[in-house]
């Protein structure tokens, strides 16, 4: 997959200051499905989409998308070059409306079409469009910043925990969406849901203390008796 990949992350070395965090990851997602990163807290799974989104600067290693480098670039220019991004937290602007929000998010996007996608996947969101984004519960506002960032059809989608806090129902809804969604675009997900990321990742990747300690197709990673060991608290 490395070599046709649409994004290809090498031997990434990551610190805050004098603390290195992410010791030379390598990571690789298709034009179209889904990867998983799992790992327990801390492992550096935050890190790594935030590095490749230009939050955080590497001290070495490349990223690329669709064959360009996109290494030192500034994040505005990543979000035009098709790369979306959706952070764990403080993912919505409270005070704009629903309608608002997502109408942000197609800024950049000549194809309004996308909203109605987005409204589709999430008719709660078509019950609440003139309602402040602020109001809404844990779960609407999970749905409010992925379909903020479908918004602008991005070609890869960065999905940092999407399902956190939020009950069951949602999750299902949210994982319907990613099905539809990994048919056409690019989505790195980290997760703590497990059956949500292995069911619609077709590769993982499994971080420990920074490094890659675990690889391969989901069904396989699914079986590693390894798998529980590295994201045991």
């Amino acid at each position: 997959m490395s070599e046709l990949a649409f994004l290809q992350v090498r031997d990434l070395c990551v610190s805050y200051g004098l603390s290195q965090v992410l010791f030379d990851v390598s990571l690789a997602a298709p034009r179209h499905g889904a990867v998983a990163v799992l790992g327990r807290n801390g492992a550096g799974k935050s890190t790594l989409l935030k590095t490749i989104v230009g939050e955080l600067a590497p001290r070495s290693g490349s990223i690329a998308l669709n064959l360009q480098d996109i290494t030192r670039l500034p994040t505005e220019r990543r979000i035009h070059t098709g790369l979306g991004y959706v952070p764990q937290e403080h993912s919505v602007f409270n005070r704009l409306s629903v309608r608002e929000n997502l109408e942000v998010g197609a800024l950049t996007n000549r194809d309004r079409s996308a909203i109605d996608q987005v409204l589709a996947w999430f008719p709660k969101l078509g019950r609440r469009l003139d309602q402040p984004a602020g109001t809404l519960s844990g779960g609407e506002r999970k749905m409010l910043a992925i379909g903020r960032a479908i918004s602008s059809s991005p070609k890869l989608l960065l999905l940092d925990e999407p399902t956190e806090g939020v009950w069951v129902g949602v999750v299902e809804e949210i994982a319907e969406c990613l099905r539809d969604l990994v048919k056409d675009i690019a989505v790195v997900i980290v997760e703590q849901h497990l059956e949500l990321a292995l069911g619609v990742a077709d590769y993982a990747y499994v971080l420990d203390r920074g490094r890659v300690a675990l690889e391969g197709r989901s069904a396989v990673v699914r079986k590693d008796p390894r798998l529980l060991q590295f994201l045991a608290p």
